[in-house]
């Protein structure tokens, strides 16, 4: 990849993260729950997911169940599911790179599809 690209990648990501961060903040209403735990509910969110625009940001925010925090089911107060413990985070680039998001986002964020 060209610095070129890379640049305005980085810049461009860094723009949609922050239009993201801006809409959860100003109260769009997610999914938080129930959790992607069992497959077959992973299997719906995701098939959701992609019947969605790839430009429908709002809509993944909302099917995904974004949250500016990390989420904690509350059995254990050490079980923070944030970004950047999910096996699709990217830590260097700040995104997640589950093929039905591809969304740039932050650490502390978390969504219902959160894997280990």
């Amino acid at each position: 990849m060209s610095d070129e690209l890379a640049s305005s990648t980085s810049k461009d990501d860094k723009n949609l993260r922050h239009r993201l961060e801006a809409a959860l903040s100003n109260g769009l209403n997610t999914q938080v729950e129930p959790r992607a735990y069992e497959h077959d509910d992973i299997l719906r969110i995701v098939s959701e997911l992609q019947s969605l625009n790839k430009t429908d940001y709002d809509d993944k925010l909302i099917l995904a169940g974004f949250t500016l925090d990390a989420y904690n089911p509350g059995d254990d107060p050490d079980d923070n599911q944030a970004c950047e413990t999910c096996m699709y985070y990217l830590v260097h680039r700040q995104f997640c790179e589950l093929p039905e998001l591809m969304l740039p986002v932050k650490e502390n964020w978390s969504c219902r599809l959160w894997r280990i």
